[in-house]
């Protein structure tokens, strides 16, 4: 995991002397301005682009019929993460509104679920097999001042960075072992757990089991685990983290160069916003936009949309998928389609090499 950027840690606090101003002032927010003022500059800062709606979409459906959700982002045009507002003067303890929510993004199939009033941010795993109460991951608030680092560290794993990979999904799993290898000792303590005892007695020289079931219940046992710390996580050797998402599986331009798939230099465009982009792809897997050399599609592509739309203070540009940004002439019938399609096959022709070696 990246640490987080110095942008967030500004717009944190940004908010925060917001918030204390309105409470000072025993104003009443409501929710369209508590979005306005508080919830959407933290999205911004996280990397979302809030007039894209290929990334944000407000009061989001996905049928007519269906509840709206305040905020539905996306990657890859595909629902990642639904956030539920309510106004600053809200008491987010009400549990049907994470009820409402969960429930439409396990239908949905929406993993991960935000319940904010702009200051708490409470984060849930919609697809954990337990009641609502235990599918919290982490709740912050960002006027808490002396937990700023945890706060900024819990809101960026929000971040469309950070949604691309799978950090949030092994801080989950950690949290769920913990908790309940937690619940089962303190089970086995409290009802005396034959085996237990036993074991207990057979390491404590000298101690008979009636002696050691005596002694644990003198014992105030209290078993506490540290949060996942999403810094530790990113820290682990490559071979204990999870696999990579196959949708991102670290391909690189000079990949397709290589494999035959893209021939340099390559020319890609996209309308945006009535504006029509062109870059190319040079021969030594650059990209090339604006007479500048970029390392990455995604940078390219950001650099493309600023010259539209500009950046937000504290980014250089607005954060892109370039894979789904750009798109190239296919030779077959000559229309125009996304560089992730090019990637797609570069990880089926890996497939089948795999396949044939094995």
């Amino acid at each position: 995991m990246s640490q987080p950027m110095p942008a967030l840690a500004s717009t944190i606090a940004t908010v925060r002397k917001r918030i204390q101003q309105i409470r000072d002032r025993k104003e009443i927010l409501g929710e369209q301005n508590t979005k306005a003022a508080l919830i959407d500059p933290v999205l911004q800062v996280l990397g979302w682009d809030l007039q894209e709606i290929d990334e944000v979409r407000r009061e989001y459906r996905r049928k007519p019929q269906d509840n709206p959700v305040d905020y539905a982002l996306f990657l890859n045009r595909t629902e990642c993460l639904f956030i539920e507002a309510k106004s600053l003067e809200r008491d987010l303890n009400d549990r049907k509104w994470v009820s409402q929510n969960l429930s439409y993004a396990t239908v949905v199939g929406v993993r991960w679920c935000a319940l904010t009033n702009g200051d708490e941010y409470r984060i849930y795993n919609s697809h954990a097999p337990v009641d609502v109460e235990e599918k919290l991951f982490r709740s912050v608030r960002i006027s808490d001042i002396d937990h700023s680092q945890q706060v900024a560290e819990t809101l960026h794993l929000l971040s469309k960075q950070e949604l691309q990979g799978r950090l949030l999904d092994e801080l989950w799993k950690v949290q769920f072992i913990d908790a309940n290898v937690s619940r089962c000792i303190e089970a086995m303590l409290a009802n005396e757990d034959r085996q237990l005892i036993r074991l207990i007695a057979k390491k404590a020289k000298g101690v008979t089991p009636s002696e050691v079931r005596t002694s644990l219940k003198r014992a105030k046992v209290r078993i506490e685990f540290p949060a996942p710390s999403p810094s530790a996580m990113s820290k682990r050797p490559a071979a204990q983290r999870g696999p990579a998402r196959e949708s991102a599986p670290g391909v690189s331009v000079l990949d397709l160069i290589e494999a035959g798939l893209i021939r340099p230099p390559l020319r890609i465009e996209r309308e945006y916003k009535k504006a029509h982009l062109t870059a190319a792809i040079r021969p030594d897997g650059k990209v090339e936009f604006d007479g500048q050399a970029y390392d990455s599609l995604s940078t390219a592509a950001g650099m493309a949309r600023k010259s539209v739309i500009g950046a937000s203070d504290g980014i250089p540009f607005p954060q892109t998928n370039g894979w789904t940004f750009w798109q190239y002439v296919d030779g077959d019938d000559g229309k125009l389609r996304e560089i992730d399609r090019l990637r797609r096959a570069w990880v089926e022709q890996r497939k089948m090499k795999v396949v044939q070696m094995a």
